[in-house]
């Protein structure tokens, strides 16, 4: 396979430069940033050789090229370009910059609210299987035991501020020890 012709054709099928404005890759795949979508030949990029796929995804398109091609074609399309390197970070950056107000108000919000989900999960089911077996052994909400399951099924729900706070600072880039404090 030419990795120089099908980064050239890559290349001409996203709108060229003026077109780019972050390019990365992860192990299978070149992640791109355009500036408008609709100056890419979606049809003719799954026809280039080598391409096993394309799709959007996040403000991101996706170029499947397989493990060991991507890095290959990366380089090559860098060359071309005369674009430097990028992260996948930096992509997912670049591509969010893109998403409309409402969009990127609703990612806060679940990038402030999915970690601390597993906390409430988990709290929530001790809870549940707690209040169960108490069901069926009453005695059992009399024992040390009961008292200190209690006391963990509660913490997630005591604590909630505390946790939606060091969430939002690490989010917004915050002191997340400040964060707990105020909360």
């Amino acid at each position: 396979m030419d990795y120089r012709k099908c980064a050239q054709e890559i290349y001409d099928l996203v709108g060229k430069r003026e077109n780019l404005v972050s390019a990365a890759h992860c192990a299978t795949r070149l992640r791109l940033v355009t500036a408008d979508n609709s100056k890419v030949n979606i049809k003719k990029l799954e026809d280039v050789d080598g391409v096993k796929g394309v799709f959007s995804s996040n403000g991101q398109l996706q170029i499947i090229l397989g493990t060991g091609t991507v890095n290959k074609v990366y380089d090559e399309f860098l060359s071309i370009s005369g674009m430097s390197a990028a992260t996948k970070a930096d992509v997912k950056a670049a591509a969010a910059a893109k998403q409309p107000l409402p969009f990127r108000m609703v990612k806060a919000l679940g990038d402030v609210f999915v970690p601390i989900l597993p906390a409430i999960v988990a709290a929530g089911l001790i809870m549940g299987l707690l209040e169960g077996m108490t069901k069926i052994w009453p005695d059992m909400a009399n024992s040390g035991t009961y008292q200190i399951f209690h006391l963990f099924s509660n913490a997630a729900f005591v604590f909630l501020p505390i946790l939606v706070a060091v969430s939002a600072a690490r989010v917004f880039g915050g002191n997340i020890f400040l964060g707990a404090v105020i909360a």
